[in-house]
């Protein structure tokens, strides 16, 4: 498997998995223009792709769906609340309805040689999932936009190979900040965001020997800077109850300007 993300931050995502024949997008929150540039990074074209996963209905994550489904027809995934207010929303356009394809949280599909499990995710849209992607073995996650985790989280983010997973707030930096106070208490809620503390300990209870990368993703450019999510996580993992520490792991920051490294797996 291969694994790569293009975009991930406050202001757009887009992620790319896939195996050497199915190639997926998890979210097409960036313009069209900038998805195929990523593409090209890893020596794939739009015409390659077989399927959008569409986390939620928030503009960061569907900027460029339109465009993308209608010039290529690429079908769109996405729980039935989320299709709903994509269509909407009418920030992506008409959509041809023969291209929606309605799944469920904890309900496995497939697209060409991948297995696909989205789980529900606490998060202030419509229907939100992540998605868990497997192949051959492998497995590969995009766990973001979630307020909180429980037992239900921890479960499908185990026994992974490659994982991104949100750290998206320093708290305080959030709370002495210019956000007005609704937005601050939004984020900070149970249907906000991860933030670095948070992400740590989340990391901490789904490490395992054989996971390979872990990215960091959807920081905020107004509340993160990627210095501090990477110490704050990292010191939270080594300093919390698990057997491990940071530096047994590959960490890194998925940017929201550049691509990262195409992880193969």
């Amino acid at each position: 498997m291969k694994f790569c993300s293009i975009a991930s931050g406050s202001s757009g995502n887009c992620i790319y998995a896939g195996s050497s024949g199915t190639s997926l997008l998890i979210d097409a929150g960036v313009s069209g223009k900038r998805i195929e540039a990523g593409l090209r990074d890893i020596d794939l074209t739009t015409t390659d792709i077989d399927g959008i996963l569409v986390t939620h209905e928030h503009s960061d994550h569907i900027k460029g769906l339109g465009v993308l489904a209608r010039r290529y027809g690429i079908p769109v995934y996405g729980t039935e609340g989320t299709l709903r207010a994509v269509r909407e929303s009418g920030s992506v356009g008409k959509i041809s309805d023969e291209l929606l394809k309605v799944i469920r949280a904890d309900e496995e599909f497939v697209i060409g040689d991948l297995t696909i499990t989205p789980f529900a995710v606490s998060h202030d849209a419509a229907e939100p999932v992540g998605y868990r992607i497997g192949h051959n073995g492998k497995s590969c996650a995009v766990a973001t936009d979630m307020g909180c985790y429980s037992d239900y989280i921890i479960s499908k983010l185990k026994g992974l190979d490659v994982l991104l997973i949100e750290a998206n707030h320093d708290v305080r930096m959030l709370e002495a900040g210019r956000y007005p106070y609704y937005l601050k208490r939004r984020i900070l809620g149970e249907k906000g965001h991860l933030s670095n503390e948070t992400c740590g300990r989340l990391l901490g209870k789904v490490l395992h020997d054989g996971i390979s990368q872990i990215f960091l993703g959807h920081l905020s450019r107004e509340n993160n800077y990627e210095e501090l999510a990477f110490e704050t996580v990292s010191d939270e993992v080594t300093l919390g109850d698990n057997p491990y520490r940071s530096g047994d792991f590959k960490i890194s920051i998925a940017h929201r300007d550049v691509p990262s490294e195409a992880v193969v797996f």
